[in-house]
């Protein structure tokens, strides 16, 4: 075996893995949403959602998703002589469906946590960071328009390292932290980070909640 076939094998895994574990995640999300299972909350927690900013637009793509499967089925009815491909298009658009479905509903059941120990961050089902309030030094309430569309960016101001777990490219709590920190992510651990950034429809509410835990840190606007 050649170095850059087995580089290139070492390079695929990690993503076929990560593939295979958001595909069954989107479909495990789906059947929670469907019996109405909500994510388990300890005495004196209080969730915040982070839905409202992505929300119109996953209800145009599942709309749209809606009424593109009969008008596919339709065209390639009358158009593709080969009988199999009606039901391999039919499969995939209701494939698409109930993915677009089961996204709305990973955002809806895993809502970011203020607790009485601290904020629990929350991204679907994918992001998922506890910080204790003896780490936290303030919490801010600034909106940010970020450059890309990913969902974590990171950047680099000098030596401080700061994380943005983005929706819709957009954060609306700092959150900085006493000392730094180190995070479970996607593509791996983070470096030591000193601030998290944050989006939730509510920032102030957050704030508030934040306010009333009886181990916080400082929190301030």
């Amino acid at each position: 075996m050649s170095d850059t076939t087995a580089t290139t094998r070492a390079r695929v895994g990690p993503l076929l893995r990560r593939a295979a574990e958001a595909e069954a995640a989107t479909w495990r999300n789906l059947y929670a949403w469907a019996r109405r299972r909500t994510l388990p909350l300890r005495p004196g927690d209080e969730p915040f959602g982070y839905l409202g900013v992505v929300k119109p637009i996953l209800g145009i793509f599942i709309g749209l998703s809606a009424v593109e499967i009969p008008i596919f089925d339709v065209v390639v009815t009358h158009v593709v002589p080969w009988r199999p491909a009606r039901w391999i298009v039919l499969g995939l658009g209701v494939w698409g469906l109930l993915w677009m479905i089961g996204l709305y509903a990973g955002m809806t059941i895993h809502p970011h946590v203020v607790g009485d120990g601290g904020l629990r961050v929350r991204l679907n089902s994918g992001i998922d960071i506890f910080i204790p309030w003896t780490d936290v030094e303030a919490l801010r309430k600034r909106y940010r328009s970020l450059p890309s569309s990913r969902s974590v960016q990171v950047e680099q101001d000098g030596d401080r390292r700061v994380v943005s777990i983005a929706v819709g490219s957009q954060t609306s709590v700092d959150v900085l932290l006493r000392r730094p920190l180190t995070f479970d992510l996607p593509r791996g651990g983070s470096a030591p980070t000193n601030e998290l950034r944050l989006y939730a429809d509510d920032p102030d509410g957050l704030l508030r909640s934040a306010r009333g835990t009886p181990t916080g840190g400082t929190v301030s606007r």
